[in-house]
């Protein structure tokens, strides 16, 4: 019978009773992250087993992973999209969020770690820090999310927990803090060593590690453990005035003084609780449970959520049932059972079904219709959801990722998300006109579930493009759309998704004025446009003063910017990264109006594009190629002619790692050149860097395919 928090089962499929019958205090929202094949799947399936979440262990290799359940993910072994599920440690209730490692999925990860309270990097102990698990990294550090770190696969050929500490501390600038030490490592590992209760735990195998023994620590690693156990008194003394003074002093350091020194730490990110294990042999999760539980905090310890009110002043919530309503929509899914179901973190006060909420980012009411736990791809229907839970509502229609929801008499609106900008494109249509509105009706749910997917209408072709984070992430969107819509459908060949930029400072005046019959059209204005720094896309500067453009046109001026930005002078591409500061102007008390002011703001900005410079920006990847030394010097070459700049190489274990930065339109097809290149050995990672202007040669090209000129 499963356990829920907030309230009570009577039996599967019924509806709850009303009352929380978890603490708060015992609530932890997690999310597991890394690098694609570190085991994050894996690592989740025994956690529901040992859980009781789940009678039997699902690989991930067999298709059988229960957080696998799209057919996508079953075929390839890999996550796609992030699922959450429910499972009880004790007497603790835990919600974790299985994410994805792939980098094509990065906004998976970006949207759960928005909404949880602490994450479990899960990292391989023969890969060690890889590129991916760096970007998780940096988001969960942006969003200042307290982690603890698991090291997988301490089983395989390679393994070497000391050497994953070491990259912790050195790629990603964190204080780990090993907390266990491993008892063996390859084919020779047999559980592991608690530093702080100081004795070894090993794992039953004929219980697939069900039942786990405590035994004295090995003679052989005594030394070893004692010397990580005062690396760990250290650390956890920079945090502790207590424990630093009982430390100087020589004196008997309590085993609960550590743990909490430890979570303090975590909280406060200043150092990395470590652990190990082999999630697929079922050694070490146990550990990572009680981790989890001790060294991760409950909604009420991460604190009160602060907002900004529709006036644009500070809103503060605290996580309690008796506070107003305050939720985050974080993710969009389309049910073939249900329809839309849209998941949410509340953060403070109580959901209830038949709920009138407030969409605080649009403006508008939205009714709660039924709300539903997630396991994985199950439900289980619930009438009221409690401050710090996680679940999905069914029956809102017009709230989108990022979304605020909170009570309609005191509204609050939450930081929202960052997206990141799609990076390829492919043009699509439909194999026969019965498909073409079908098509289009795929396509519009596909954008709203996923926020870095993006669909336009090309205007020089008139072809139909998507895009998104690259050729996995489509080909998993056009296999969705033929599967879950039915619908088949053409695709082009895979496009880069260029961007245009400026070079130097312009400036240009307009003065639009139109006569009509009856009143005319006039707006007169002066922009002055220079690059700003990479990712900052548009800064609207107004410089306006004494009223000489009055301040309701000022908002149609910018429309008119971004209009004009949306197609620039190079090959029609977008343009990005530029501050607009409109200093000056007039207008006619009669004339004017909100469409002069954008017509003359679109006209000005257009002008002063064409004057500053204009060059084509691609995207450049980050390559990892992880191959053997034999094939090292073939392909450093091919990626030198790929015009890619080879940054370094490193060793690990037996195989070389070659760090690289090459252009996204030369890296289509890169797969089956490795392959060919290495005998099949070899393998890569990439990931959006940075982008750069395009060489002169490239851009003259890309600019005749899409047919020359755009502003005449």
């Amino acid at each position: 019978m499963p356990i829920i928090v907030g309230r009570e089962i009577q039996e599967k499929g019924s509806i709850s009773k009303l009352k929380r019958t978890v603490p708060i205090e015992q609530l932890r929202n997690i999310g597991i992250m890394a690098h694609i094949d570190a085991g994050k799947t894996t690592t989740t399936e025994r956690i529901l087993y040992y859980t009781g979440r789940s009678y039997k262990i699902g690989e991930v290799h067999d298709g059988l992973a229960v957080m696998d359940w799209m057919e996508q993910e079953k075929e390839r072994g890999i996550t796609i999209t992030s699922a959450a599920t429910t499972c009880t440690w004790g007497d603790h209730v835990i919600n974790i969020i299985d994410t994805p490692g792939h980098v094509d999925f990065t906004i998976e990860v970006e949207r759960s770690l928005r909404v949880l309270d602490g994450a479990v990097g899960v990292f391989c102990a023969v890969g060690g820090v890889q590129p991916q698990s760096e970007t998780v990294w940096r988001q969960a550090e942006r969003y200042r999310v307290p982690r603890i770190a698991f090291v997988n696969k301490m089983d395989r050929v390679g393994a070497n927990f000391f050497g994953v500490i070491a990259d912790l501390h050195n790629k990603l600038s964190a204080n780990p803090v090993a907390v266990q030490i491993p008892i063996g490592q390859e084919e020779s590992f047999a559980g592991v060593i608690d530093l702080i209760e100081m004795h070894a735990v090993t794992f039953d195998e004929e219980s697939k590690g069900a039942q786990t023994q405590i035994v004295p620590i090995p003679e052989a690693y005594r030394e070893l453990a004692e010397e990580y156990r005062e690396k760990l008194i250290e650390a956890v003394s920079d945090v502790d005035d207590l424990i630093m003074e009982t430390y100087l002093e020589g004196g008997e350091i309590d085993k609960s003084q550590i743990r909490l020194a430890l979570k303090k730490g975590a909280l406060s990110l200043k150092l990395t609780p470590v652990l190990c294990g082999s999630a697929f042999k079922n050694k070490g999760v146990q550990p990572l449970l009680d981790a989890i539980v001790s060294y991760l905090p409950s909604p009420r310890e991460v604190g009160a959520v602060t907002g900004k009110d529709e006036s644009g002043a500070d809103q503060t919530r605290i996580p309690d049932d008796s506070e107003s309503t305050a939720a985050l929509a974080f993710k969009v899914m389309n049910d073939p059972y249900v329809g839309q179901l849209t998941f949410v973190r509340v953060y403070s006060g109580v959901l209830s079904v038949g709920d009138q909420v407030y969409n605080s980012s649009t403006g508008k009411k939205e009714r709660i219709g039924r709300l539903v736990r997630m396991f994985a791809d199950k439900r289980e229907e619930v009438k009221e959801i409690f401050a710090g839970d996680i679940a999905a509502v069914i029956g809102l229609k017009n709230t989108i990722t990022g979304q605020s929801l909170s009570d309609p008499g005191r509204p609050i609106i939450l930081e929202s998300m960052d997206f990141p900008e799609p990076v390829i494109s492919i043009a699509i249509e439909p194999k026969t006109k019965g498909d073409q509105d079908k098509l289009g009706t795929a396509l519009s749910r596909m954008s709203m579930e996923d926020p870095s997917f993006k669909v336009h209408t090309d205007k020089n072709t008139g072809d139909t493009l998507i895009s998104g984070m690259g050729e996995l992430h489509l080909e998993i969107i056009v296999d969705r759309i033929r599967r879950e819509f039915g619908v088949e459908a053409n695709v082009g060949r895979p496009q880069v998704a260029y961007t245009e930029a400026i070079s130097r400072e312009a400036q240009e005046e307009v003065k639009y004025a139109k006569q009509t019959g009856g009143h005319g059209q006039f707006a007169h204005v002066y922009l002055r446009i220079e690059p700003a720094e990479n990712g900052s896309g548009l800064e609207f500067v107004d410089k306006v003063v004494g009223g000489v453009i009055p301040r309701e046109y000022i908002p149609a001026v910018r429309k008119g910017v971004e209009e004009a930005m949306q197609m620039g002078p190079c090959a029609g591409y977008p343009v990005q990264d530029v501050r607009v500061t409109l200093y000056d102007g007039s207008y006619h008390e009669v004339d004017s109006s909100d469409l002069a002011f954008k017509i003359a703001g679109s006209m000005a900005m257009k002008g002063a594009l064409k004057k500053a410079g204009p060059v084509m920006m691609e995207p450049v990847m980050d390559v990892e190629v992880v191959s053997p030394a034999d094939y090292i010097g073939d392909i450093i070459s091919d990626l030198s002619s790929r015009r890619g700049k080879v940054l370094g190489m490193d060793t690990r274990s037996d195989v070389r790692v070659i760090a690289s930065q090459v252009p996204l339109a030369e890296m289509f097809g890169y797969a089956t050149s490795l392959r060919s290149l290495s005998q099949g050995r070899a393998t890569f990672t990439m990931q959006v860097s940075h982008y750069e202007p395009v060489p002169s040669s490239i851009s003259e090209h890309v600019k005749e395919s899409r047919g020359g000129q755009f502003y005449g």
